[in-house]
């Protein structure tokens, strides 16, 4: 299995960085919408959806992805900001920052397709169009919000393999503990120190350790909300996995859960800071 998950994870490493740095920015705008169309299949796998019902909610989620980012300007080289996107991510950060803590602490269920298409819009449409996004204002930008994102996932694994004694959230994912959590901060807070160290860019090096420090622990923070959110459909739903298409790592959903959070903050982000 590890073997498996390793090889999984080069190609898709190979893949990722191909496309980021090979494609247009219409090409990579197709790219991104036909992965919010396969996550939008597995989502409605999670809602009780039929085949059929997955299958037009997933053409629909793809479609409304493309079309939202071309109309957005998202196709093309960025001419001026895409404050279109600024709703889409207003809604989303709401919903992770002020809803889904509510959301984890009473366990809620999505009752009917209505609240799952609806749900579903909100969690799946933002970061599709953040990845366009970011990718436009930089490819580095949106790399080192992937990578913060899985090392916040490995220095919790580690971590908490190391030191979990008190359970994060047993009733959801009974493997997470609070050191694992405090791992995952520590490792964002190194990973994001160093790239402002490092980095060329005033904006980058702009950033002062009183603004810098609390901005990763939020970070970190809302990444491990996507990951419990997920995990919480899933047990509800009575699977593992979210699909079975990426050998050793599940479905497209399984890989993306802590984008799903985090990605749409990191475009706000962007439209505030980057123009």
């Amino acid at each position: 299995m590890l073997k498996t998950r390793v090889i999984t994870a080069l190609v898709l490493l190979a893949g990722l960085l191909a496309a980021i740095f090979l494609l247009p920015p219409l090409g990579w705008l197709v790219l991104v919408s036909f992965v919010c169309a396969g996550a939008s299949w597995e989502w409605g796998g999670l809602g009780g959806f039929s085949s059929w019902q997955r299958g037009v909610f997933a053409a629909m989620m793809g479609a409304a992805c493309l079309l939202i980012g071309a109309v957005s300007g998202l196709s093309q080289t960025l001419q001026f900001p895409p404050v279109r996107l600024t709703g889409f991510y207003l809604v989303s950060g709401l919903f992770w920052l002020a809803v889904v803590p509510f959301w984890l602490g009473s366990k809620w269920r999505i009752s009917g397709s209505a609240s799952a298409v609806a749900v579903g819009l909100v969690v799946l449409v933002p970061p599709a169009l953040a990845m366009a996004h970011l990718r436009l204002v930089s490819p580095w930008l949106l790399l080192a919000a992937i990578a913060s994102v899985s090392v916040a996932d490995i220095s919790a694994y580690f971590t908490g393999r190391a030191f979990g004694r008190h359970k994060l959230a047993p009733g959801i994912s009974p493997g997470k503990t609070w050191e694992g959590a405090a791992g995952a901060v520590a490792g964002v807070m190194a990973f994001g120190l160093m790239l402002v160290l490092t980095s060329s860019s005033e904006l980058v090096r702009g950033f002062s350790l009183p603004i810098l420090l609390p901005l990763l622990v939020a970070f970190t923070a809302v990444s491990i909300q996507g990951d419990l959110f997920e995990s919480l459909l899933k047990r509800q739903a009575g699977v593992k996995d979210s699909g079975a298409l990426l050998p050793g790592h599940g479905g497209i959903l399984d890989r993306i859960d802590s984008l799903t959070s985090t990605l749409p903050l990191v475009g706000l982000a962007a439209l505030w800071f980057a123009y």
